[in-house]
């Protein structure tokens, strides 16, 4: 009996759009976003857990959606194995920083078989295939770095500088694109005969510690005749620095870096380092979240750039943003961006430093 009145009473309700009597559990509830993140490690440079977790999360928050954001350590067997663990777990969208574009590819194929939205966040994934890649004009931060350094030798005088090139890993693409751009400033020079072409070595898994034993390297087969150094990020410039120290040559050798840290700026307030390359990760993240999102709602987002994937000769829909290259003179940009803190930057030993750069 009370079955035939739930039916009537469900009857009279159909036409306002409600339902009677319980919930039909043969109806699959409607999903909630979850949007699965995998950063690369936390020792190549501090920004992915100082900025991009921080930023991720809070546009995350923001739109009201789950998410699940973990760290593979530079692992490459933990990569897989974390997403291995939000496909099954149910991840409607995967954004990944790959350590290589094999891994990356298993990762992006894996999802893309049951029905996950990919994104390639910061590093495109070569032959990978994701649905959108969110980056900056990596060869841009390669072009303000070689610039950068041909301007701090310029105003330091030295002539027919020998240059040593300390690279990024050769399994980031990002390293190859910013090798691109710094070498588009630099070979000019070494074919005009203004400049040496000195040691180049690219630096496996972007290893701090390992930059500094290449370098140490360097600096004995040149007979500590380096003149200036191209480092590709911060990390790199810092462990090329304690080997200047050492040999007492800080300030008065130019490196260069990227990725405006903590560390990359007291270097650069107190001369040692003469360029960073300031990227509003912010910014990086808000786009890539605004497309995860989108791609979880099956929203088409249009006005995106293309990059073309070299190994599939395909197009891939892309967010590229603005470097911005940071010496002493503009470091003050970085933290009226609140990018980093006055306290984390000016701490005691850089006091007189950030004054001087005008912090207040």
């Amino acid at each position: 009996m009370r079955k035939s009145i739930c039916l009537l009473a469900a009857a009279g309700l159909l036409s306002f759009g409600l339902t009677a009597c319980g919930t039909d559990t043969n109806t699959p509830a409607a999903k909630t976003p979850k949007i699965g993140v995998i950063l690369p490690d936390s020792a190549s440079s501090a920004r992915w857990e100082t900025a991009d977790r921080k930023y991720l999360e809070a546009a995350f928050k923001q739109a009201g959606v789950q998410y699940d954001i973990q760290n593979a350590q530079n692992d490459k067997t933990a990569f897989q194995t974390i997403a291995d663990q939000m496909i099954t777990g149910g991840v409607t969208v995967l954004m990944i920083v790959n350590l290589d574009s094999g891994t990356g590819k298993a990762v992006i194929d894996k999802a893309k078989a049951q029905g996950i939205g990919v994104i390639d966040y910061d590093r495109l994934t070569l032959n990978g295939g994701a649905n959108y890649y969110v980056s900056f004009n990596n060869v841009t931060v390669g072009k303000l770095q070689g610039e950068g350094l041909v301007k701090c030798l310029t105003e330091k005088g030295v002539k027919n500088p020998i240059v040593a090139e300390l690279n990024g890993s050769p399994t980031d693409n990002n390293a190859t694109l910013f090798k691109q751009g710094y070498d588009s400033v630099l070979k000019p020079k070494y074919d005009a005969k203004e400049y040496t072409k000195g040691p180049d070595q690219s630096v496996p898994e972007w290893n701090n510690t390992t930059a500094g034993t290449l370098f140490e390297q360097m600096m004995t087969t040149a007979g500590n005749k380096i003149d200036g150094v191209l480092a590709a990020n911060d990390g790199l410039g810092n462990a090329a620095i304690s080997v200047l120290k050492r040999n007492g040559l800080n300030g008065k050798v130019p490196v260069t870096g990227q990725d405006a840290t903590v560390q990359g700026l007291q270097n650069v307030l107190v001369g040692d380092q003469c360029i960073t390359v300031y990227k509003a990760i912010k910014q990086e993240a808000d786009e890539a979240a605004k497309l995860a999102i989108a791609l979880y709602k099956g929203e088409t987002v249009s006005g995106l750039d293309s990059v073309k994937d070299t190994e599939s000769g395909k197009d891939v829909p892309s967010k590229l943003l603005t470097p911005v290259a940071i010496t002493k003179a503009n470091v003050k940009t970085v933290l009226d961006d609140n990018f980093v803190t006055k306290a984390e930057l000016c701490t005691a030993a850089f006091a007189a430093a950030c004054t001087a750069a005008g912090i207040a």
